[in-house]
């Protein structure tokens, strides 16, 4: 990775048993904790930052913002830290990891932003406390790995390895809002639904507006990731000097259509990558920010990275899910046999059947892999105890179902790779994790977290904001559109909404991949395009990972081919 953060709880002698110096920018040490870090654009407002003085150091990974505008992130948040203590671990501001030394109380610790909207892997395996943003980096120091059945499985079904754990049993991650010590993975409380009466649309727009002109500083070049939907064209409206946008997509698509009109409602250029090989195929520009736990098919950009000409990035990702309730359960009504959602929460939902929907879960493409593998569990009751037990362990952070089901969302959110691959490449603005913005979403109750709420808020900044609706929403009412969505698919002669990204099955067997990269698997090739890319991630992250030493996965194999394990 261009970026990276590397430590252990030990002395310089200890790092040095897995890292060497020259492979970082700078590296600090103390007694019990040396860290390493790697960032081409250390030091920029906005952006990583080291600080080291009598008392001790921190660093900071990612994108931060300090409650004062000058300075040092890393310097206020050590003096900070010495005067106040962990409360101020809650005044941070961006997407980062931070890790802090005090030598006078000989404290050690790792914590991540209020969302871990980036990882932190540990393991304990080498007989000290590794850890780093790299989960192969960090991986390579377990002698002996193995497989993680549960994690692998919940990958295969999910698309998504939910909680602390990896694919690798030794090889672990700090859970949501929490902090690494030396022994212990302490929970902290930035996080926490509370839910208030206030004016939730005007709070909104003064927080966004907030919100991006204090990302709008992030210097040079600046481009957007530019969808035809709601969340990106915030960015396209307050961010001034863009100068660039981005689309993945056929040129004479309704995606890309859209998002070039909107680029030039706000004189902006417009690039369409047309999808190709590049878009699906697995390889190491995407398969070292899966992590081994998420998809990297949500890398939609990652081939077409190296023609991106901007310094800084922008994106909307994430926010359907902190002000649109992408995780909360919605009212549906029956239409010809079809569930079509009414704008309104469901009063009872049911937990699992909800983010069943949510995540990647096909029930027929995972029946289908259970009979083709010999991994021998039942998917259904195994994705349904495993999301029911993930659930079940953020009800202490909420309030309600409907805030628990958004609360596990965000917790296990599979698209995250599409933010871990553009911030290795670029300066990247994460609107969504503003702590401006996590605090409204946590003061906001879900009845009012919604499309219509935001785009309130959205005019209040910019009158003409829906000058261009999306192709697959010309209407201000949800239950309008899902009706005529419904209605397209099912009437002949009238066309259908296309679906926001390339089709993947299609590209699948244009570019041959069974043959190409599944030719030793024949009998998974009729799986959907979607679970054979997991198979394709899983397994060449850990042949990335480890080489020749890489815990092998052989319950790929047919279940007749499986060698009797003793």
């Amino acid at each position: 990775m261009n970026r990276e953060l590397f430590g252990v709880f030990g002395g310089i002698d200890t790092f040095e048993r897995f890292r060497t110096d020259d492979e970082f920018d700078t590296v600090l040490s103390g007694p019990t904790l040396t860290v390493g870090i790697r960032d081409g654009d250390l030091a920029t407002p906005g952006w990583s930052a080291t600080y080291a003085n009598d008392e001790g150091f921190c660093v900071i990974w990612g994108e931060v913002y300090p409650p004062t505008d000058e300075g040092n992130a890393a310097q206020w948040l050590l003096d900070a830290y010495i005067e106040d203590g962990r409360e101020v671990l809650s005044a941070l501001n961006g997407s980062y990891l931070a890790v802090i030394y005090l030598e006078s109380s000989d404290e050690a610790f790792v914590v991540t932003d209020p969302v871990r909207s980036r990882a932190c892997f540990y393991t304990d395996e080498p007989g000290v406390r590794v850890f780093g943003t790299d989960a192969a980096m960090v991986g390579r120091s377990i002698s002996n790995p193995t497989l993680d059945q549960q994690g692998i499985l919940e990958f295969l079904h999910l698309g998504v390895v939910l909680g602390e754990k990896t694919s690798v049993a030794e090889l672990d991650r700090l859970p949501l809002d929490s902090r690494l010590t030396p022994t212990a993975v302490d929970r902290l409380d930035r996080f926490v639904y509370e839910p208030r009466s206030f004016d939730y649309v005007d709070e909104l727009a003064a927080r966004l507006e907030r919100a991006l002109e204090r990302r709008s500083t992030l210097p040079g070049k600046k481009g957007v990731l530019l969808s035809a939907g709601y969340d990106s064209r915030i960015i396209l409206s307050q961010v001034s000097d863009l100068e660039q946008s981005y689309t993945v997509g056929s040129p004479t698509a309704q995606e890309v259509r859209g998002a070039n009109r909107l680029a030039a409602q706000y004189d902006v250029a417009h690039t369409a990558f047309p999808p190709d090989e590049r878009y699906l195929r697995p390889e190491e520009r995407k398969l070292r920010y899966s992590q081994g736990i998420k998809e990297s098919l949500h890398i939609h950009h990652a081939g077409y990275t190296d023609e991106m000409d901007v310094d800084t990035m922008y994106h909307g990702l994430l926010c359907d899910t902190f002000f649109r309730g992408h995780f909360t359960a919605q009212e549906t009504i029956d239409v010809l046999g079809k569930r079509i959602p009414i704008g309104q929460l469901e009063s009872n939902p049911n937990p699992v059947e909800t983010l069943l929907g949510k995540f990647g879960y096909n029930r027929e493409a995972s029946e289908s892999l259970a009979h083709r593998t010999s991994f021998g569990i039942d998917p259904e009751p195994f994705v349904s105890e495993a999301i029911e037990s993930e659930f079940e362990s953020y009800r202490d952070r909420t309030d309600s179902v409907q805030n628990t089901l958004t609360c596990c969302g965000i917790a296990n959110q599979p698209s995250i790779p599409f933010h871990s691959q553009l911030s290795d490449h670029f300066l990247t603005s994460f609107l969504a994790t503003d702590r401006e913005l996590i605090e409204w979403h946590l003061r906001t109750p879900p009845k009012h977290r919604t499309t219509e709420t935001f785009l309130r808020a959205c005019k209040q900044l910019d009158s003409n904001i829906l000058r261009h609706r999306p192709p697959d929403r010309p209407y201000g009412t949800t239950l309008f559109n899902e009706v005529e969505g419904f209605v397209r698919r099912k009437t002949p002669f009238l066309s259908s909404f296309e679906p926001p990204w390339p089709d993947r099955q299609q590209l699948f067997e244009r570019h041959q991949l069974d043959q190409r990269m599944l030719g030793d698997l024949e009998h998974v090739h009729s799986l959907p395009a979607r679970h054979k890319l997991r198979l394709l991630d899983l397994r060449g992250w850990l042949e990335r990972w480890r080489g020749s030493d890489a815990p092998t996965l052989s319950e790929l194999q047919p279940p007749e081919t499986v060698p009797i394990r003793s």
